[in-house]
């Protein structure tokens, strides 16, 4: 992914970072909960070190979302955590709520594997806002957004358990 350029059109500063091996510590979180599976990781981007992962529980609460989860549960895990030292990695583009947790914990930049148009195209339920129109909307914000990491693997998890 070196030179990748984020969908703000902005070079990836984090090009060091291997996407690939982070992407696929989110798609093991996903496969524990293969009917929603969205995972996700937060990694420290001056040492690569994985601080918190997560998976989607929102058969215990409609907002925990993979990406809130991993945001929680690094947040009780780490007071006093430099949230812009982070790169969050996730198996689908963030949704609104999930994107707008991100910016407001000023998560330096996200990294997903599916888009939210290829969701929509396998019948999965999403709202129709991309997660960079939420960065563009919160001036304060400069989450850098890196899509398509192993994009193919990421689409079979929502392949093989299409929404009932």
């Amino acid at each position: 992914m070196n030179g990748a350029v984020s969908a703000m059109g902005m070079a990836d500063p984090f090009a060091a970072l291997n996407h690939e091996t982070y992407m696929r510590r989110a798609i093991a979180q996903a496969r524990r909960v293969p009917r929603y599976p969205f995972g996700a990781v937060l990694v420290r981007i001056t040492d690569g070190d994985v601080l918190a992962e997560g998976h989607n529980r929102s058969s215990l609460n409609p907002t925990f979302h993979g990406e809130i989860d991993v945001i929680n549960r690094l947040a009780a895990s780490s007071a006093g955590i430099e949230w812009a030292s982070l790169v969050l990695y996730t198996t689908a583009e963030p949704c609104p709520m999930c994107q707008s947790a991100i910016v407001w914990a000023g998560i330096r930049a996200v990294v997903y594997g599916t888009p939210i148009p290829s969701l929509q195209q396998l019948g999965w339920h999403q709202i129709d806002i991309r997660s960079d129109e939420i960065t563009r909307r919160a001036p304060f914000s400069r989450t850098l957004i890196l899509g398509g990491v192993l994009e193919a693997e990421c689409n079979a998890l929502f392949e093989a358990h299409p929404p009932a």
